[in-house]
């Protein structure tokens, strides 16, 4: 009976002209090695807030948060579409970002990933790094794509109304993107034309940038402070393609996972149905996952204070108020609707928890594999306390579930450095951090 060969964890392929590529995880590295590697994260941001009703409007039933703290948590009506996912998921409350409180409350989306003091920065920066990138610095090695960076509007926003959350090591916004053929075609794309051709267009891309580059950061010494702002912007985009195109290169010669896509519909718009754009881009997610193309993705549903083409979703799901509009809300039927589209929301999250459920890695689902991050920077709009937080998945990374747990005054950025050392990235910090939770989901 044939036995297979065990592979190196290192192992390489010796390509075209003694070009040599790192391997994937394999199966034939290991069991312990091709296991336990595939650690994920995905972050998703929806803004202004969630309906936490007033009592005296009598509607307690609709607040995003459970009723009951502890294992025995009932859901509201706003997250009862999460309700099979109870033994993979938790809440969490009582969080805030320390220098939230600080900061002008529009600014909440900016740093949510990254807890910045973007009230009082260093000289010369803004932002600090945001956790998918933390993340992506670590898992890169193993993926095609270093992380997945999208948005309901593509690019960066600006400045206090910004159109993305991750943020590299730099503390530059990186630009997002919104458009579904385009992701599709960046992620699952590589293996249709031959090998030579793409391995020629990627030298020509890569020689290009490297290009622009030089002669972008030439003229950037020559500007004035306002236009060096735009040009690190610019920059730090054409960075972010350098490095994507750099990784498609290395992986070129590996094929993707076979993968069914009969269910995806490209051609759908942030300006078309909300439902379909949204599961859309979640199925985009999951298969990036299914197939190892990257294990750090941030995605951000929403903008802060009636920015973007988000801002009309609930007018086109029948609600008469704009999403920003909604979360001002002080009467009964604002609060009511307002927790109607956080209703739509989870949803759309627990179709998304449905198909990381669906594909499986060799020791459970993509699911059990991967942490979820659902949140806002706000509880109410503006309000930077205890942001609504719910964080799904990870069970094969210690992180036990079934809960809602309320601690006062607790830093995100200790669920943060949690997240960080369940996913088995070694570090004793994160933005301004005190440690790591105690008694909590996180057994590490």
């Amino acid at each position: 009976m044939a036995t297979s060969a065990q592979l190196d964890r290192r192992s390489v392929l010796k390509g075209i002209a003694g070009i040599s590529l790192a391997l994937p995880i394999l199966e034939a590295m290991g069991k312990d090695i091709s296991e336990q590697s595939r650690r994920r994260f995905c972050a998703i941001y929806t803004a202004n807030g969630m309906s936490l009703p007033k009592s005296k409007h009598g509607i307690d039933e609709w607040n995003w948060f459970p009723s009951t703290v502890g294992n025995d948590f009932v859901y509201g009506k706003s997250t009862e579409p999460l309700s099979p996912f109870r033994k993979q998921l938790s809440f969490l409350g009582g969080l805030h970002h320390a220098n939230g409180t600080k900061a002008d409350p529009h600014v909440c989306s900016d740093m949510w990933l990254t807890g910045a003091p973007l009230h009082n920065p260093k000289p010369g920066t803004y932002n600090s790094v945001a956790l998918d990138q933390v993340i992506a610095l670590h898992t890169k090695q193993y993926c095609r794509q270093p992380s997945l960076v999208l948005s309901i509007d593509a690019g960066v926003g600006f400045l206090s109304r910004t159109g993305t959350i991750s943020y590299n090591l730099q503390g530059k916004p990186i630009p997002a993107e919104n458009n579904p053929r385009r992701v599709f075609d960046r992620l699952f794309r590589g293996d249709r034309a031959s090998l030579e051709t793409q391995r020629e267009q990627l030298n020509r891309r890569l020689k290009l940038v490297d290009a622009v580059l030089e002669n972008a950061r030439s003229l950037n010494r020559q500007l004035g402070r306002a236009d060096r702002d735009k040009m690190d912007q610019y920059l730090t985009s054409l960075n972010e393609v350098e490095s994507r195109l750099t990784a498609s290169k290395k992986w070129i010669d590996v094929p993707l996972k076979e993968q069914d896509y009969s269910h995806l519909d490209l051609d759908v718009t942030s300006e078309g149905e909300p439902k379909e754009y949204y599961r859309n881009m979640f199925d985009l997610i999951a298969l990036a996952f299914d197939a190892d193309i990257t294990r750090s993705v941030a995605f951000m549903l929403n903008r802060e204070d009636g920015m973007g083409i988000s801002d009309t979703f609930p007018l086109k799901l029948g609600l008469s108020r704009t999403h920003h509009n909604l979360s001002h809300a002080e009467d009964k039927q604002g609060q009511l609707e307002f927790a109607k589209y956080d209703l739509f929301l989870s949803q759309q999250l627990a179709y998304f928890f449905t198909q990381l459920s669906k594909y499986k890695d060799p020791n459970g689902s993509v699911l059990d594999n991967s942490i979820v991050l659902y949140g806002s920077g706000a509880s109410t709009t503006h309000n930077p306390t205890n942001l609504p937080t719910l964080i799904a998945g990870g069970g094969n990374m210690g992180l036990k579930h079934g809960t809602y747990s309320r601690k006062a005054d607790t830093r995100m950025s200790n669920i943060y450095l949690s997240i960080l050392n369940s996913m088995g990235i070694e570090t004793s910090s994160f933005s301004d951090s005190t440690g790591v939770l105690d008694d909590s989901i996180f057994s590490v």
